[in-house]
Order: C-alpha cells, then structure tokens, then sequence
C-alpha cells in the first residue's frame, strides 16, 4: 500500500504522511478534550507553518472547538492584543510571546506540541 504524503516540511524536510496525520490529531484530540475544548470553544492556535500546525488544526476541529489562528512571527506587542483580546481559555503554542501574553488573558490552558500528541494510558 502507498503512502500518502499529506505534508513536507519545506524547512526540515520530514514528511507527513495520512496514517500519522490521523494518528497525531486523534491523540491531540483526546488531550483537547481532556483540557476542556467543547463544540464552539475558541482555541488559539500559535504555531509555525508545519506539520504540527497542521495537527493542531485537525484536532481542534475534531473536538468541536474554533480555530483562531495567530500567526507565530507577530511582534510581541500584537500577540499581546490578539490573545487578551480573545475570549479563549485554550491556547496550543510554543512561541515564547504568545504563551506569556496568555498571562495577562482568559486563557487558562496552554498546551504545546508535546502536550497535543501526549499518549493516553486510558480511553476516553
């Protein structure tokens, strides 16, 4: 059976294929639900272009929520806007400004990319 490339990382390379795509975002999922994400929860989303970005999205989706998309190269300064701006309690980022702007907002969970794709001892 082929492989279907779903991603290429344009700047490590790694590709992503359809069967880990599915397998990351139902783990990312999982965590989401388990961090609270309910149908039509804001979920800030601060990553760079890449595979996880893509993860991410799929996962938020998958478990009802809104994606509000932040670009990762925004000065502090607008991260700090946009996030206290939001009305999200969930943040998925790795970027150091963003997740020290979710100090200063409603959000209240800020998972990283290790967090989205932790594995779950425990169906849910």
């Amino acid at each position: 059976m082929d492989e279907r490339i779903v991603m290429v990382d344009s700047g490590t390379g790694l590709r992503l294929t359809e069967e880990q795509l599915d397998e990351m975002s139902a783990m990312a999922t999982v965590q989401l639900r388990r961090r609270g994400v309910r149908e039509g929860d804001g979920v800030l989303v601060c990553l760079p272009a890449g595979p996880d970005l893509l993860v991410a999205f799929v996962a938020v989706m998958a478990a009802g929520g809104v994606i509000w998309s932040l670009p990762a190269d925004l000065d502090a300064g607008t991260l700090r806007e946009l996030v206290r701006g939001s009305c999200a309690r969930v943040m998925i980022s790795n970027v150091p400004p963003a997740v020290d702007a979710a100090d200063e907002s409603r959000v209240r969970v800020v998972m990283g990319v290790d967090d989205l794709c932790a594995p779950h001892p425990h169906p849910v």
